[in-house]
This record gives structure tokens, sequence and C-alpha cells, in this order.
């Protein structure tokens, strides 16, 4: 196995699901100049997400439709129906 080749700033970080508001605390190295103040009363850096476990249907066992950025539209203008 090659050595140092991991990174080694693991620090908390709080994501933060967009879709409903759900936010979990975790160690990671991603940046961030949005910081947060968690449950805890602590202040952590914040990484928003578009969906995780909490709002992801197989997850949560719902039908859910998560349309960000228009992303349903644009796919059935590239390979929807052509007239």
């Amino acid at each position: 196995m090659r050595k140092d080749i991991h990174p080694d700033n693991y620090r908390f970080v709080v994501f933060k699901d967009m879709t409903n508001d759900s936010m979990f605390l975790s160690k990671s190295t991603a940046n961030s100049k949005e910081t947060i103040t968690y449950e805890d009363g602590n202040e952590y850096p914040l990484i928003k997400l578009d969906i995780s476990s909490s709002s992801h249907p197989f997850y949560t066992g719902k039908k859910v439709m998560v349309d960000t950025a228009g992303r349903i539209d644009k796919f059935n203008k590239r390979y929807g129906k052509k007239k």
C-alpha cells in the first residue's frame, strides 16, 4: 500500500440536504466558505447537498419527484418524443 496518498486534514463538517433541510455531522476534507451553527451549539463548515438519504426515494420508501435545475425538462427536450 502506498504511503502519504490520503489527506490528513479531516475535520467535522455539517452536510445539509437542501430539499428537506435535514442536517448531519460528519468528518470530511471538503472545502467550504459557509458556516452554520449545529444542534450542539458549535459552528462548523457547511456543505449543501441536493439530495441525501433523508430525501432520496430509495431510502425513504416514498415516491418523491425532485427536479433540481430542470433536469427532467432538459432530459425530455433532448431525448423526448419528436413531433
